[in-house]
Order: structure tokens, then C-alpha cells, then sequence
């Protein structure tokens, strides 16, 4: 026998599985998630406090557009995986639920 959460959230995964599947909302509820690492990696690197990172900065090797696109490519990776992964935990759960669920009604017809 399932208790009320338990049963809230089949219910719940039953009607918004397929919603919370499309990669585009996985990006979009997984932006804060990805800020988390983001931002202290600029903070840390702009804040001028590690000196090595602070003449890099100014050399002429420095191309600060490769800077951006491994903060967005992080960001991406982080958003999207934690999402999927959240997603995945949640589906296992689901998938668990149900088989008890079954158990336990057809351990009642017996």
C-alpha cells in the first residue's frame, strides 16, 4: 500500500512526465543550478586576487571570447545534466511506486 505522498506523486509524475522530458524546459529550470558554478569561476577569475589569472588577463594572448563561450558551454552542460538527472530520479521513483502499487493489489486478490 502506497502512502498519501507516495500516491501524490504518481499522480503528480503521471500528468507532468512528458512536459518535464523536453530538453528545452531541462535548460531552462536548470539555469540556476548552472549559475552556481558559473559564477564563482568569473568572479574568481575577474576579482584580481589570483595574480596569475590577472596577467593573463592582460597579455595578448588573451581572448576573452574563449572565456565566454566555456562559461556558456558550462552552463549549458550543468542545466541541461542536472535537470535530466533530476528527471531520471524521479522516473525510477515513479517506476518503483507503480511495481509496488502492483504488489500490493495483487497480494490483496489472493
Amino acid at each position: 500500500m502506497l502512502t498519501e505522498e507516495e500516491e501524490a506523486f504518481v499522480e503528480y509524475w503521471k500528468q507532468n512526465r512528458d512536459r518535464q522530458k523536453k530538453n528545452i524546459r531541462q535548460f531552462l529550470l536548470g539555469i540556476p543550478v548552472a549559475l552556481l558554478f558559473v559564477i564563482p569561476i568569473a568572479v574568481n577569475f575577474f576579482s584580481g586576487w589570483y595574480k596569475r589569472a590577472a596577467m593573463m588577463v592582460n597579455t595578448s594572448n588573451f581572448n576573452p571570447g574563449v572565456l565566454l563561450l566555456a562559461l556558456l558551454l558550462i552552463t549549458v552542460f550543468i542545466a541541461i545534466f542536472s535537470r535530466r538527472f533530476r528527471w531520471d530520479q524521479n522516473e525510477q521513483r515513479y517506476i518503483e511506486l507503480l511495481a509496488k502499487k502492483e504488489r500490493a493489489s495483487s497480494a490483496e486478490k489472493k
